[in-house]
């Protein structure tokens, strides 16, 4: 929920306010909905009436908000299409749903709420780096249905990388290679960890991991990060906006992309995460002899993602880089770096910042809900 607080909270902003409209809320648990024809509602109003999700209240049964004549009750995925199409046929508050989960469930909705007239703005990566038949139905409602759809935030967070990639593409350039640091967990694991021109000891890898996952930087069970399918993911997407017939069919989205995975193989069927940080330690020394020998080559650890249209291949893995190489001395704590080489741009475009936060993920999202403001309100 912390995106969507902050998605409502840069929409409350004077400069935005009085270009959106809040009508519904949700965590995993509960809605919130303004009724149709009644006057606005504060974001942070809405957001107080609004139960925690750990709320033992199973109450069925609508109750209303005297200050703000909204109503709060449970809700399942297709009520909330039902709310969500109902609404979008109003010409002066055109709906868009902002979707900050990372549910599967809400992304199979996507092309039902596009054929309604839905617009959407996500950085819920599921829907385009899914199976091929889902992320085929999306592309196929939004050209039918003239709907619109806004992902940003689904590679860099808060770093424009789809625009710029689609910007390329949509004017003929041909892209050669995407390569790129675009985990900001890995990124600041192996900032940590494997620094250049280093002389203090180095950190001991699974110190480096609990240090991240307490900042916030990792899944609750950190795993979900070292497996590498969230850079999996962002490969997908980024290969399916590519779009070339050079690159590899991802009939499985995500998982048909060929993934080095950091989680030890002892580990893998630890899905506890208290667990996994307790046994962690036991292979340290293991990545600090892959440390240790990239050191004495004069090289780096980064876990990277590539896209290389030109070989035709596409991996997700941990890579060597010199010192003096971006991904080594232009990088720190969790920052991501992105480079497209493309025939326009034989030095490669770089682009390079913060890559994880609510705050600049928010702000990726409110940047698309502008785009389509411009686009559909007259």
């Amino acid at each position: 929920m912390s995106v969507g607080k902050e998605v409502a909270a840069q929409l409350s902003l004077p400069v935005l306010a009085s270009k959106f409209r809040i009508d519904l809320i949700t965590n995993s648990k509960f809605q919130v909905t303004v009724p149709l024809g009644t006057a606005a509602a504060s974001a942070s109003d809405l957001l107080s009436f609004l139960p925690p999700s750990s709320s033992t209240d199973t109450a069925d049964k609508w109750t209303q908000d005297p200050k703000t004549s909204a109503t709060v009750s449970q809700w399942t995925v297709e009520e909330l299409v039902d709310v969500l199409t109902a609404r979008a046929g109003d010409k002066e508050f055109p709906s868009v749903m902002v979707d900050c989960t990372s549910d599967n469930s809400i992304a199979a909705q996507y092309p039902a709420l596009l054929q309604a007239g839905v617009h959407i703005v996500t950085p819920n990566k599921k829907a385009f780096s899914g199976s091929q038949s889902l992320y085929d139905e999306i592309l196929s409602a939004k050209k039918a249905y003239k709907a619109l759809v806004y992902q940003e935030s689904t590679v860099g967070a808060g770093l424009p990388v789809i625009g710029p990639l689609k910007d390329l593409v949509d004017t003929g350039d041909e892209i050669y290679k995407a390569e790129g640091v675009v985990s900001g967990t890995f990124s600041y694991v192996f900032n940590e960890f494997s620094k250049p021109s280093d002389k203090t000891p180095a950190p001991k890898f699974s110190e480096v991991v609990k240090i991240a996952q307490e900042a916030g930087f990792t899944e609750p069970n950190p795993a979900d990060d070292l497996n590498g399918s969230d850079v999996a993911r962002k490969l997908c997407i980024l290969a399916r906006l590519i779009g070339s017939s050079s690159l590899p069919s991802l009939p499985e989205g995500f998982a048909s992309v060929p993934t080095e995975s950091l989680v030890p193989k002892e580990l893998e069927s630890v899905t506890d995460g208290k667990e996994f940080m307790k046994r962690l330690p036991e292979f340290d020394d293991y990545f600090e002899k892959l440390r240790a020998e990239a050191y004495a080559e004069g090289n780096v650890l980064r876990y990277v993602g590539l896209v290389d249209v030109k070989a035709g291949k596409l991996k997700a893995g941990l890579e060597k880089y010199p010192f003096a190489h971006p991904f080594a001395a232009s990088l720190s704590g969790s920052d991501c770096i992105l480079s497209f080489l493309t025939k326009r741009y034989p030095s490669p475009l770089i682009i390079q910042g913060a890559g994880a936060g609510s705050a600049v993920t928010a702000m990726g999202c409110v940047a698309d809900l502008l785009k389509i403001h411009e686009r559909v309100v007259q």
